[in-house]
């Protein structure tokens, strides 16, 4: 009797040990908690997170990687405060944040981005090449009519983007060699999607994006600078000067899950569908910054 009264006893602890197995979200010692990571920033670097992510989680299901956009300066101040566990930017933290709050963050550099200047099709049929000099002018508000650079009689209209932009940053560096971009606050979007468009529909349109938004789009035409064509080749080669690389940044070390998804993201197997989407990689690159 008291054999019979133990083995009962053990069973009722093991049903109540299964009981609080399922009440703190597992079912047994074989089961994966679900955790979620989340990541916010860069809109050049967006679609390749969400892709990435999209992937991630079919091979890692109990995983759910969140992304949203916002620009660079927004991704890099919500990974400083601990909102998100991943900042992406298109530029270093330094440029954005305090150098004691970037100093607290580190880098994974993931990839590199190309900035291409993009017209309206009816003006690319005119216009295919701007020296630097041109451009400059024309994103400084210097040159107001594309006749002034060999187009036609058309108003030049600029769809600019905000401060806390990283792809503005990109650009203002390297093909307008620091000068400021004149502002356009009725036109200002860091949204490339909603930029492609307004340029798109605007004959006298002027904007720039990342070569990402650019794969199989042909809503608009990207223009060369000093005859060097936006293309990846260029890119690597260090002939076009408009790029940069891609962050991933986390607060200290961070967390084992948010460290996972980016060594996925660096690993071999997903470098190989980077190129397909825009993006440059890394260890391709002859020439480094």
């Amino acid at each position: 009797m008291k054999k019979n009264a133990g083995t009962v006893f053990g069973m009722m602890m093991i049903l109540a040990a299964g009981s609080s197995a399922f009440a703190n979200g597992t079912k047994d010692s074989g089961s994966v908690t679900a955790v979620t990571v989340t990541a916010s920033g860069s809109s050049a670097l967006l679609p390749l997170v969400k892709d990435a992510a999209a992937k991630y989680k079919s091979v890692n299901p109990a995983v759910s990687v969140n992304v949203s956009g916002g620009g660079s300066g927004t991704g890099l101040a919500q990974v400083s405060d601990g909102s998100v566990d991943i900042g992406n930017s298109d530029v270093f933290a330094e440029s954005k944040l305090s150098a004691d709050k970037a100093a607290a963050l580190v880098d994974h550099k993931v990839c590199i981005i190309t900035m291409a200047p993009v017209i309206n099709n009816e003006l690319a049929k005119t216009v295919k090449n701007l020296t630097k000099q041109q451009l400059i002018g024309i994103f400084t508000a210097q040159t107001k009519n594309w006749k002034e650079v060999g187009g036609p009689d058309e108003p030049i209209l600029l769809v600019t983007r905000p401060t806390t932009s990283g792809t503005r940053a990109l650009f203002k560096q390297y093909a307008l060699d620091n000068n400021e971009e004149a502002s356009n606050k009725s036109l200002e979007t860091d949204d490339s999607g909603t930029l492609l468009q307004t340029v798109s529909g605007n004959k006298g349109a002027i904007g720039y994006l990342a070569l990402s938004y650019l794969v199989n789009n042909s809503a608009v035409s990207t223009v060369s600078i000093d005859g060097v064509a936006p293309t990846m080749q260029n890119t690597y080669n260090g002939s076009y000067p408009v790029w940069g690389y891609e962050h991933m940044y986390t607060k200290g070390t961070g967390n084992k899950a948010a460290l996972d998804f980016i060594a996925y993201i660096t690993g071999s197997d997903y470098g190989k569908l980077m190129e397909a989407q825009g993006y440059c990689v890394t260890s391709k690159m002859k020439v480094t910054r």
